[in-house]
């Protein structure tokens, strides 16, 4: 099978290695910057890499889109008559809701778009940052649509566990994107929020733990990225927002009212709650 990657940044880099690692030798990349596309055959994640995608595009038999969701859709309305008959396209972006129905609607009947959502992933960007070890033992959601072909699905399925995913789950577009605003982007959300309210000029490095690390891993934001999976999932997201707004409150009003009994309700029902998770 040939498998054409189109970004070759931290999650498409990934995919390559993971890709390489299962042993597929026929791996083509596509990427704007001539460096990546040079460190990634140096590298041997990739068979040979374009800078364009019309010189490849009509040979391969997988595409996998690992570019930023705002331009998903005209990828496709730009190829969409170059792509192979029966050729399977799939992604990796975090949100479905902003492109999935238009896509599927201008996607001609001889291919089939399998949209996916790798559940792991690196704060930093670039291929220097990508690996596959991120992938070995985590989660990978398929989102289905009606016009998927049942062997297509099964055929992103069996190349997950190949890369290394571990549980794989499929869903429909809304419901990915109303659990994405709280398993993703709320906890982004609260990473940026915990490192912004710092006090300005406190040597706070030398006062951390692992909870203040492991918190605000995340905090070092890809900006262009999550601007656009917060803004393309603002609905969800808000909402996710609004309910952490209210949990925090009653924290809040415990500590304001002295309340111990309180306080040591919620942390119960939380510590039961992250045992069942």
């Amino acid at each position: 099978m040939k498998i054409l990657i189109v970004g070759l940044g931290v999650i498409g880099g990934g995919y390559a290695m993971a890709l390489k690692e299962a042993g597929y030798e026929e791996v083509y990349g596509v990427d704007i910057n001539t460096d990546t596309l040079k460190r990634a055959k140096e590298m041997g994640v990739i068979k040979e890499g374009f800078i364009d995608e019309d010189e490849i595009i009509s040979k391969v038999d997988l595409i996998v889109l690992a570019i930023y969701p705002d331009l998903v859709k005209n990828f496709i309305i730009k190829n969409k008559d170059k792509i192979k008959d029966n050729a399977i396209i799939t992604d990796v972006t975090g949100i479905k809701q902003l492109f999935i129905n238009d896509i599927v609607e201008i996607l001609p009947d001889n291919i089939d778009f399998v949209f996916a959502h790798p559940m792991a992933g690196r704060e930093k960007k670039g291929i220097d940052y990508a690996t596959n070890e991120v992938f070995k033992g985590a989660n990978f959601l398929i989102i289905e649509t009606e016009k998927n072909k049942e062997e297509n699905l099964k055929l992103i399925e069996n190349l997950a566990y190949e890369m290394g995913f571990k549980h794989i789950r499929r869903t429909n577009p809304a419901f990915h994107d109303e659990m994405i605003s709280f398993t993703s982007q709320l906890p982004h959300v609260l990473a940026v929020s915990l490192i912004n309210s710092d006090i300005e000029g406190r040597n706070t490095g030398e006062f951390i733990g692992d909870s203040y690390r492991d918190l605000t891993r995340i905090a070092n934001m890809n900006d262009k990225l999550w601007s656009l999976l917060f803004l393309g999932n603002k609905e969800n997201l808000l909402k996710s927002m609004y309910n952490f707004e209210e949990e925090f409150n009653k924290i809040k009003k415990c500590i304001e009212e002295n309340d111990a009994n309180g306080l040591r309700g919620l942390f119960i029902k939380s510590t039961i709650r992250r045992e069942k998770l």
